[in-house]
């Protein structure tokens, strides 16, 4: 596996390395070893699997605050999507900064998102499934999001996000007291 940081503090695009021949490939998706000889964390306690039907769906930006903030790694396992993390760390040198990149079945990329970074998937074809490994157990009381149109910071998506959920619509401005900000401290 090779891991590339990224511009969000403690955050990597991870490359799987494919073995391949006439039969199709062989490749790892995740090796506690080589995780934790990264500095990542290896303790997930779920996998989660969504499918949205349709191209321009969203779904994001979530997180969960301390002490259920969660890791997630993002893999796309058929069509495409727009991977975003949003860095809400005050500590962070990254702070408010975001970062996105495209997954799909033929790149095999994944996004390790950390602790304390909101997370957004954008699909960019029918029909796209994700498959993702969370390190906390979902906690409704913590959970939080980041409207995706939200002013202040700006995320650039490479389609106009088309489906939306309610709930993720109505998120508020950004607001550090109601987003919990104080809550996502230490945790890089």
């Amino acid at each position: 596996m090779k891991f590339r940081p990224l511009p969000i503090h403690g955050a990597y695009l991870i490359e799987m390395e494919r073995r391949g021949d006439d039969r199709g490939f062989f490749a790892r998706v995740f090796c506690k070893r080589e995780f934790a000889d990264t500095g990542l964390i290896t303790d997930f306690v779920q996998t989660n699997n969504s499918l949205s039907g349709q191209e321009g769906t969203l779904r994001g930006l979530h997180y969960q605050l301390a002490p259920a903030a969660e890791v997630k790694v993002i893999r796309c396992i058929r069509g495409a999507l727009h991977d975003v993390i949003l860095d809400l760390r005050p500590d962070s040198p990254s702070y408010g900064r975001w970062f996105g990149a495209d997954l799909d079945e033929q790149n095999g990329l994944m996004m390790y998102a950390p602790r304390g970074c909101a997370h957004a998937i954008l699909t960019l074809r029918d029909g796209t499934e994700a498959l993702y490994f969370v390190s906390a157990y979902y906690a409704p009381g913590e959970e939080r999001g980041i409207r995706f149109d939200d002013p202040r910071f700006a995320i650039e998506w490479p389609t106009p996000p088309r489906e939306v959920s309610e709930k993720d619509r109505r998120w508020p401005d950004f607001d550090p007291e109601f987003h919990g900000v104080d809550r996502l401290k230490g945790l890089l």
